[in-house]
C-alpha cells in the first residue's frame, strides 16, 4: 500500500512538473514571438525612405545648358554663335498632421551671342514664376487653401528689327500677381488641383512715359479703335475673378523629373469666360552624375495681350509658345 501511494505521489509530481515546464516553454515562445515582431517593425521603419519620416521635402533641378557653333568658309551659310541658359525648378513641401505648405520657383534666363555687327547680344529666355500656398485639411486629401503667386521677367526684352529695337518687356512690365482663397485637392505629393471663386489679379506695367505703349499692349491702359483712352492712365490693373490651378511634380524614377503647372484665370466682368492661360512644363533627366538633358515649354494666352502679325499689323489675342531643349551640366535632388 505504501509503495502504491509513493507511486501515485511520484506520478502526480511528474505531471505537475511537466505542466510547469510546458507553461515556461509557452511563455518563452510568446516572449520570443513578441521580440521577433518588435524587430520586424523596427526593420520596416529602417527600410522606409528618410523623406517619409520628415514633414519637409525639398526637391528640384538646377543647371546650365550651353551650345556653340562656328563656321569658316561655310557655303551653306551661318553665323558663329554661342548660347547659354541657366535654369532652376525648385519645390519645398511641408506636410504634417492637417497642415500643408507648398512653395515652387520656376525660373530661367538665357542669352545668345551672334557674330554680327547689329544686336550681337540677344535675350533668348527670361522667366520668373513663384507660387506659394498654405492649406488646412478639412477632409481626407481636401484643404482650404490660400495661394499667392508672382510671374514676371528679369531684363529688357526687345523686338530685334533692323535699325530699331522696340521694347517689348522689362522688370515689372508686365508682372502678374495673384492672391486667392479656395479649395485644394492633394491626393499625394505628386498631384494637386486648386479652385478659387475668390481670386484677385494685379497686372503691373511700371514703365517711363517713353514706354507707355507697353501699358496698351498689356491692357493696363485701354484705347478704342480711334486711339482714344477709355481707362485711366495708370501702372496697374486690378481684377477679381475665378482661378483654377493644377500641378504635377513627379520624381519617383531616379534622376528623372517631371514638373508641370497650369493656371486659368477669368475676371468677373464683361470678359468673364475669356481665360488667361499659363502652362509650364519641365522634363529633365540627369546621367553620368553631372550631365543633364532638359525639355522646357511655356504656353500663354492672355485676353488683354494683343500681338501683331509678322508684318506688324492686325494686333489680336494669340497663343504664345516657347520651347527649349538643352544639354548641359545640372544637379537634381
Amino acid at each position: 500500500m505504501k509503495r502504491f501511494l509513493v507511486f501515485i505521489l511520484t506520478a502526480i509530481s511528474c505531471i505537475m512538473m511537466s505542466q510547469v515546464l510546458l507553461a515556461q516553454d509557452v511563455d518563452k515562445k510568446a516572449v520570443l514571438e513578441q521580440a521577433d515582431a518588435a524587430k520586424k517593425v523596427k526593420d520596416d521603419l529602417i527600410k522606409l525612405p528618410t523623406d517619409s519620416l520628415k514633414p519637409w521635402k525639398f526637391t528640384g533641378v538646377i543647371g546650365l545648358n550651353a551650345s556653340a557653333a562656328g563656321f569658316v568658309n561655310w557655303a551653306a551659310g551661318g553665323k558663329n554663335n554661342v548660347n547659354g541658359i541657366a535654369f532652376a525648378n525648385l519645390r519645398l513641401l511641408y506636410a504634417k498632421n492637417r497642415l500643408a505648405w507648398d512653395t515652387n520657383l520656376d525660373t530661367d534666363f538665357g542669352y545668345s551671342f551672334l557674330d554680327q555687327a547689329e544686336d550681337p547680344w540677344q535675350k533668348t529666355n527670361d522667366k520668373i514664376v513663384f507660387t506659394t500656398k498654405f492649406g488646412y485639411e478639412v477632409a481626407k486629401q481636401w484643404y482650404v487653401t490660400a495661394v499667392g503667386s508672382f510671374r514676371s521677367q528679369y531684363a529688357f526684352g526687345y523686338d530685334y528689327i533692323e535699325g530699331d529695337n522696340p521694347v517689348l518687356s522689362k522688370w515689372l512690365a508686365p508682372s502678374y500677381t495673384d492672391i486667392s482663397v479656395g479649395v485644394d485637392w492633394m491626393p499625394n505629393d505628386i498631384f494637386t488641383l486648386y479652385l478659387s471663386p475668390l481670386a484677385g489679379r494685379i497686372t503691373t506695367v511700371v514703365v517711363p512715359d517713353s514706354l507707355s505703349d507697353l501699358k496698351i499692349n498689356y491692357g493696363v491702359t485701354m484705347r478704342d479703335a480711334d486711339g482714344n483712352i477709355i481707362a485711366s492712365d495708370k501702372d496697374y490693373r486690378a481684377e477679381l475673378g475665378l482661378i483654377f490651378k493644377g500641378g504635377v511634380s513627379y520624381s519617383r524614377i531616379k534622376n528623372f523629373k517631371v514638373i508641370s503647372t497650369v493656371s486659368l484665370f477669368t475676371p468677373y466682368s464683361s470678359e468673364f469666360g475669356n481665360f488667361d492661360v499659363d502652362w509650364d512644363l519641365s522634363v529633365s533627366y540627369q546621367f553620368l552624375k553631372v550631365l543633364n538633358v532638359k525639355l522646357g515649354t511655356s504656353l500663354k494666352y492672355y485676353n488683354s495681350v494683343l500681338i501683331a502679325d509678322k508684318d506688324g499689323n492686325n494686333p489680336v489675342q494669340r497663343v504664345q509658345f516657347n520651347t527649349v531643349l538643352g544639354l548641359g551640366i545640372g544637379y537634381s535632388f
